[in-house]
């Protein structure tokens, strides 16, 4: 017989807590503990009106609750709130208009092996707001849309024609440090494993 899921509650609402609390206990396939009782392999149901700021640094302050996968109901939730509820490592997301108590069960057992439910259209905002907030942070370290600098560029450009490092730094008025430094630092944030990766990820991004 399969060991029922572990599974506790954390609503903003007091009578939300007890019937969410009772409905889960009625499930065979659940066993509800105290929160603080949860684990990893575990589940947290969370429900509030909506992801408010206050209520994800809780859970990502959370020591005990901070690793353990999420279903967040909610009766709304916008852009910025999803970036945050996935930034708890809430892996499903339910309308709380829409879900009865079997979506929500069922949903609970989905997660369990570490696969995530957001609806389609919530899905689609977010990897466009990761998109856009990648393009933002890209930008303001001045980088292109491959992810590298002008002057990772212009490193990588004279490496791909053979050049050394001393020569490299000669052609661009550098230290030899400074262009160690450079190809570190591009070979390290783009967990490139040498030069000739990184030369092969510029090629292909269209750079040199």
């Amino acid at each position: 017989m399969t060991e029922p899921v572990r599974v506790a509650v954390q609503a903003t609402d007091t009578i939300m807590q007890v019937g969410l609390t009772s409905f889960l206990r009625s499930r065979p396939e659940l066993a509800v503990v105290d929160r603080s009782e949860l684990t990893e392999r575990d589940v947290l149901v969370v429900h509030a009106d909506r992801m408010t700021q206050h209520m994800a640094t809780d859970l990502r302050g959370d020591a005990v609750t901070a690793q353990v996968p999420k279903v967040l109901v909610t009766g709304e939730l916008r852009e910025n709130d999803i970036l945050a509820a996935v930034e708890c490592r809430v892996v499903a997301v339910l309308a709380r208009a829409q879900t009865s108590g079997d979506r929500l069960v069922e949903t609970i057992l989905s997660v369990v092996p570490g696969r995530g439910f957001l609806p389609a259209d919530l899905l689609g905002r977010l990897l466009d707001g990761a998109r856009r907030l990648q393009c933002e942070a890209v930008a303001s370290q001045g980088l292109d849309s491959s992810g590298l600098t002008p002057r990772e560029v212009d490193v990588l450009r004279l490496m791909a024609e053979g050049h050394d490092t001393v020569e490299i730094a000669d052609k661009l008025c550098y230290s030899e440090r400074t262009v160690k430094n450079v190809i570190y630092g591009l070979t390290n944030r783009l967990n490139l494993r040498n030069r000739p990766h990184a030369v092969a990820y510029a090629m292909r991004a269209g750079v040199i």
